[in-house]
């Protein structure tokens, strides 16, 4: 045996490779230089599908490196669009259009579009979507506030997730920031709170539509007991990418104990009061 592979099985099935529409990993990068990224995209393009210029960190890199930076993910089969902050910023100067035509024209991927700082009306939002669309972007659009003080109600939010499905967004995010604590269905310790989980997940509302962000090990780690390794998670930091990969597949402690306690990889959803 001359491999890992041929020695070896993967102890969990049932992990879809790339192109692949559930399993997401989604990357933030919030600074990352060339060599770094191209180091990062030899290492584990095969488990990332998006990657996420973080912030509004677009418009602070040299032009050249921004356009190589672009040019590299995009040679690597992974999707790039900047964070929803810079859309908010583009929406609130009254330039939502001519942001997403320049986006377009970078050859940005896809965009995501968020109100987590700047009020924006529904109808607006809706409107965002669909001009983006028209303009060959992937949309993704994120629900919930950045500041913990802004509550706005889960009946709320899950009906922004549908109608943001309706108008053509690919995936809606779940807000976690880079943090995860603190914020939407995280405690101050990041824990994840499972009751409101629920309350968002009503109506059958599909998981594989949903990506969250999810920094925290012991996030990624809940997540993916709960709905199997093929759940879409976002916010990865680069350094994490192997390390959540091998979490999905049994090859941590974490996952692998899991594992060892049921005979399939994809875990039904018993531990939710959720209609599968």
């Amino acid at each position: 045996m001359n491999s890992w592979s041929e020695l070896l099985e993967i102890p969990v099935t049932g992990r879809v490779g790339k192109p692949r529409q559930t399993g997401l990993t989604m990357v933030i990068d919030k600074g990352l230089g060339l060599t770094e990224l191209q180091d990062l995209l030899e290492n584990a393009s095969d488990y990332i599908d998006m990657i996420k210029l973080g912030f509004g960190t677009s418009i602070l890199y040299q032009e050249q490196v921004l356009r190589a930076k672009i040019a590299a993910i995009r040679a690597a089969g992974i999707s790039v669009f900047p964070g929803g902050t810079f859309f908010e910023i583009a929406y609130l100067q009254g330039k939502a259009e001519n942001y997403c035509e320049l986006l377009a024209a970078y050859r940005f991927t896809g965009i995501e579009i968020s109100d987590g700082t700047v009020e924006i009306p529904r109808t607006d939002r809706i409107k965002a979507i669909k001009t983006a669309k028209d303009y060959g972007l992937q949309v993704i659009t994120e629900i919930g506030k950045k500041d913990p003080r802004d509550k706005v109600s889960l009946s709320v939010l899950r009906e922004q997730v549908e109608e943001d499905l309706a108008a053509g967004a690919y995936k809606v995010v779940v807000e976690g920031r880079e943090s995860g604590k603190g914020v939407m269905l995280y405690d101050s310790q990041g824990e994840l709170k499972v009751e409101e989980l629920e309350v968002l997940l009503k109506n059958r509302l599909s998981i594989d539509n949903i990506l969250w962000e999810a920094p925290l090990k012991s996030q990624q780690h809940k997540l993916i007991s709960l709905f199997g390794c093929n759940v879409n998670l976002g916010n990865i930091a680069p350094q994490e990418v192997l390390a959540l990969e091998a979490l999905r597949v049994g090859l941590r402690g974490d996952t692998l104990r899991s594992l060892l306690l049921r005979e399939k990889s994809v875990i039904p959803l018993y531990a939710l009061n959720i209609a599968p």
